[in-house]
Parts: structure tokens; C-alpha cells; sequence
């Protein structure tokens, strides 16, 4: 691909040979683009952007000011190993924002899906995967290796502990830490981040119809309260349920996970 003639390229802006440029994209003042950076279709950068690393970025994103995206991990058993960052299409990725390529122990890759919207000074650290339709909040912190699921919100100032897994469609409060895996559609709030309920208004705002949440609701209720132990309320839950939407949880609790559970009070 190289330079595409179809792009426009700030004078002030330093773009290394061998970088890669898509038609339509936009360069603004100040920007450094690597020598190893991929720019797809129509990505803006605005001015004083660094793009470095093995750094891939999708069609029509937009790169606010001072974001400094595919730098080395902030991890120290980082040994300049190859690192990729891969993020989707039509993502906002404003000022300030931090997003660091893979390390060896986790995969070698930091992936990000299409539609999200990466509010000012954001942190997304190695080896972590986020899904499609995803908001992180200003000064909101991911830790290396969690896995972000589709259409999740992560609250200001939270901090995601590494390794913690967050379910499609769950809602992070605000100022929350967050050291456990989170169960799609969970709602967590709190300084020490508790499973406090259901993503009710994000359900009903995607239009998830009135009995799937009725039934979302009464498998709260049993993992919050049924009898055993939560994994054991789990498996009987997937037993006893018909909803599309309950077997996602099941399915989440029951899958692969280097954490526990934050599970309802």
C-alpha cells in the first residue's frame, strides 16, 4: 500500500519509509507515524498523534491530540520481543490516550474491535482484547491481559485489574477497581467494584425484548441467593434455562478464567 497520493500529509508531520498510508486518511500537524504503523482507509489523525510499533489501525478511526498508541509495554519482563497493536474500524480514540502493543507471555497482540469510543487519558495496557461498541471513560485504566467483551462500558477513573475477563454488555460505575471477572450483563459499582445488579437501562436501550430480561433478572436472583456454591447455582441455572441471554452468563461463568468471580451480595 505505502503512501497512498489520495492521502493528506501535514508538512510538519514525520512519517517513516516503510509506513503505510490508506487513501482519504489525514495527517494532521506535529504527528509521527513509525516505520511499521498500517493505516487503513480514511483514519484521521489530528495533530501531535505518535503512532509507533508493529501498530495496525482501521478505517475511518480518528486520533485525537497527544495520544501515544503501539509504544512497548509497561511491563518488565518486556524484552523487545515482537508486539503488534491491532485496532478495528470507525473506533474515537481521544487526547491523551495510551495503547500498548502485546507481550510474548500474553499472545504477542493487543487487539481492539470497531465502533469504541476511548474517552481522554485512557489506558490500554498489553495483550488485553476489546470487543465491538465498547466506551472506556476518561482516565479509565485496563490492565494487562483482560478480555473486554462486545458493548461494555467502563466508568471514569476505573481501574481493571489484570487478567479480569468483563462480560458482553456489563457497566462499570464510575471510580471503580475491578479485580474479579464480571458476568455479561452485570452492573458494578462501588471503590471496590460489587456486583450490584443488571445493565438494566443498557438492555432496554438495545431493545432486548421483555422476556429475555425478566428472564436475565430471575437468574440474578438464583446466582444471588439459590442454594451451593455460586458455580454450583450456575450449572443448575444452565439447566433450567430457555433465554439466550442467561446461557451467555452461563456460559461466561462456567468458560476459561485466570480470576474468581465478583458475585451478587
Amino acid at each position: 500500500m505505502a503512501i497512498s497520493q489520495e492521502a493528506q500529509i501535514h508538512p510538519s508531520a514525520v512519517v517513516e519509509n516503510g509506513a503505510q498510508i490508506g487513501a482519504g486518511c489525514i495527517i494532521g500537524p506535529f504527528c509521527v507515524v513509525g516505520s511499521d504503523v498500517v493505516l487503513h482507509e480514511r483514519v484521521e489523525l489530528k495533530s501531535h498523534v505518535v503512532l509507533t510499533g508493529n501498530t495496525e489501525i482501521g478505517d475511518e478511526t480518528v486520533i485525537f491530540s497527544f495520544a501515544v498508541i503501539g509504544e512497548i509495554p509497561q511491563d518488565l519482563k518486556f524484552n523487545g520481543e515482537n508486539s503488534r497493536l491491532v485496532i478495528g474500524k470507525r473506533n474515537r480514540i481521544r487526547e491523551h490516550v495510551t495503547m500498548n502493543g502485546g507481550t510474548e507471555g500474553g499472545g504477542g497482540v493487543t487487539k481492539i474491535g470497531d465502533d469504541g469510543l476511548f474517552m481522554a487519558g485512557c489506558h490500554v495496557a498489553h495483550d488485553v482484547h476489546i470487543g465491538n461498541h465498547v466506551i472506556v471513560v476518561n482516565s479509565a485504566a485496563i490492565a494487562g491481559h483482560c478480555m473486554i467483551a462486545d458493548n461494555v462500558i467502563i466508568g471514569g477513573l476505573c481501574g481493571i485489574h489484570q487478567f479480569v475477563r468483563i462480560g458482553k454488555g456489563a457497566i462499570i460505575g464510575a471510580v471503580s477497581m475491578v479485580t474479579n471477572d464480571v458476568i455479561p450483563y452485570g452492573l458494578v459499582q462501588g471503590p471496590r467494584g460489587a456486583l450490584d445488579g443488571l445493565n438494566l437501562v443498557g438492555l432496554k436501550r438495545r431493545g432486548v425484548a421483555r422476556a429475555d430480561i425478566t428472564a436475565l433478572r430471575a437468574a440474578f436472583q438464583m446466582l444471588a441467593q439459590g442454594e451451593g456454591a455460586f458455580m454450583d447455582r450456575t450449572r443448575r441455572l444452565g439447566e433450567e434455562n430457555e433465554s439466550d441471554y442467561v446461557q451467555e452468563i452461563v456460559d461466561f461463568v462456567l468458560g476459561n478464567s485466570d480470576r474468581s468471580f465478583l458475585t451478587p451480595g
